[in-house]
């Protein structure tokens, strides 16, 4: 059996993603988010998507994209952001958004890809996250359509912790620095982010790659997701690695040199 995952492009790896499939994807804000793939998506056509990511992209660029063009009906995360059109149907009652804690969302999604079904922690106890009414989607008049219910909680030696379920999607789409054609990755710096949880909570994962290379180039300890977690490896081009926007930049004029 081959250990060759490279497929020859975006389009082709996302070719077979159906509408009303679950997505879990990489990135935080824009960082090491898989510019390529969504965009592939969008033009793929596929919508009625529920979508699991630390956030929804911004206006404009990332997961933005599909919320624009109303790709998305769910979304899970831990942050709306500087995401206007998120916020805009999420409160027109046009989209549900379940907001998870932030390092909740990542173990959810690492507890599904390592076969756990649900773990306890104490964050979010005592809140709306344990005891329910988080509002989940609203109606047109602005009163809550749906809202979270109660969660299990329990004590641990001594300390009170809520019951979370974890995290399986149908397809997980993430980008990589550098990826072996077996599939085993390797993530530049803070790109490794939600990138790895992500990776491992989809059933079938994408990851479009800066740079590939052959098997037995990557050494094993170097090695930050397995590639038995990856099933399709697309090799970016040149413009497409390097594709790398900022979401706020702030500047401030350049002082005169004393001479």
């Amino acid at each position: 059996m081959s250990l060759d995952k490279v497929v020859p492009n975006a389009a082709h790896a996302v070719a077979d993603i159906a509408s009303s499939s679950s997505l879990a994807v990489g990135g935080f804000g824009l960082v090491g988010i898989p510019w390529t793939l969504i965009g592939a998506l969008l033009e793929q056509g596929a919508d009625d998507l529920t979508v699991v990511s630390n956030n929804c992209g911004v206006d404009g660029a990332g997961l933005g994209l599909l919320l624009e063009h109303q790709r998305i009906t769910r979304v899970i995360a831990s942050y709306v952001g500087e995401n206007k059109e998120f916020a805009r149907q999420y409160l027109a009652g046009e989209l549900t958004v379940e907001l998870t804690p932030q390092g909740t969302l990542a173990e959810r999604m690492r507890a599904g890809g390592a076969g756990i079904g649900a773990f306890f922690t104490p964050t979010g106890v005592g809140t709306m996250v344990a005891e329910g009414g988080l509002p989940w989607r609203y109606n047109a008049d602005g009163s809550v359509a749906l809202a979270s219910e109660p969660k299990e909680v329990r004590t641990f030696h001594g300390t009170e912790m809520v019951l979370e379920e974890s995290i399986v999607t149908d397809i997980a789409l993430i980008r990589a620095a550098k990826v072996d054609r077996a599939g085993n990755c390797v993530f530049n710096a803070s790109a490794g982010n939600f990138n790895i949880p992500a990776a491992m909570a989809g059933r079938l994962t994408i990851v479009e790659a800066e740079q590939i290379v052959e098997v037995g180039e990557i050494g094993p300890d170097d090695v930050h997701l397995p590639g038995v977690f990856v099933q399709r490896v697309v090799e970016l081009t040149h413009d497409e690695a390097t594709h790398k926007e900022i979401e706020k930049r702030t500047t401030r004029p350049r002082e005169e040199t004393l001479s």
